[in-house]
C-alpha cells in the first residue's frame, strides 16, 4: 500500500452529489438539470404550503363556520365517583388539594380543576378546587364536607 492506492474504506462515503451548473462538458451545465424557466428553475424557489398549482386550494375551497372564542377556560373535570375511589384506596383522607390531584395524575399542575357531580361522595372532605358544579357542591356539603374555591 502506497499514497497511490489509498482509498476510503467500504461503506464510509456517501457523497453522490451531482456537480451542476459547472460547465457544459460536465453534462450538467446551463440550466443546472433544473428543466427551462417555470418557478421552480428559479433560486430562491419554495412550495408554499397547501398550493395546488394556482388551482383555489383546498383550504379556501371548504366553506368555513362556526366561532372559537379566545377567552375560553379549558377545565380537567374531576368527578365525585373518582374522589370516592380515592378514598376507597386509601390514597386521601380528609381533605383533597391541587397538589393530590397532580400527585394521582387527575390533573397537571397548570391545569384549572373542576369537580363534577357524577357518582355519589360517602366521606366526609375537604375539597379545594378551581371550581365546582352545584351539584357537586351539594354533594359534598351533604356529606358533611367543605367546597373550597381556590
Amino acid at each position: 500500500m502506497n499514497l497511490s492506492n489509498l482509498q476510503p474504506a467500504e461503506g464510509s462515503t456517501h457523497n453522490q452529489n451531482k456537480r451542476l451548473g459547472r460547465g457544459e462538458g460536465s453534462g450538467k451545465g446551463g440550466t443546472a438539470a433544473r428543466g427551462h424557466k417555470g418557478a421552480k428553475s428559479r433560486s430562491g424557489y419554495s412550495k408554499k404550503i397547501g398550493f395546488e398549482g394556482g388551482q383555489m386550494p383546498l383550504q379556501r375551497r371548504v366553506p368555513k363556520f362556526g366561532f372559537k372564542n379566545i377567552n375560553r377556560k379549558e377545565y380537567e373535570g374531576v368527578n365525585l365517583d373518582t374522589l370516592q375511589l380515592l378514598v376507597d384506596n386509601g390514597v386521601i383522607t380528609d381533605s383533597v388539594s391541587m397538589a393530590d390531584f397532580v400527585a394521582n395524575r387527575l390533573a397537571t399542575k397548570n391545569e384549572i380543576v373542576k369537580i363534577l357531580g357524577r357518582g355519589e361522595l360517602k366521606a366526609k372532605l375537604k375539597v379545594t378546587a378551581h371550581k365546582f358544579t352545584a351539584t357537586a357542591k351539594a354533594a359534598i356539603e351533604a356529606a358533611g364536607g367543605e367546597a373550597v374555591t381556590i
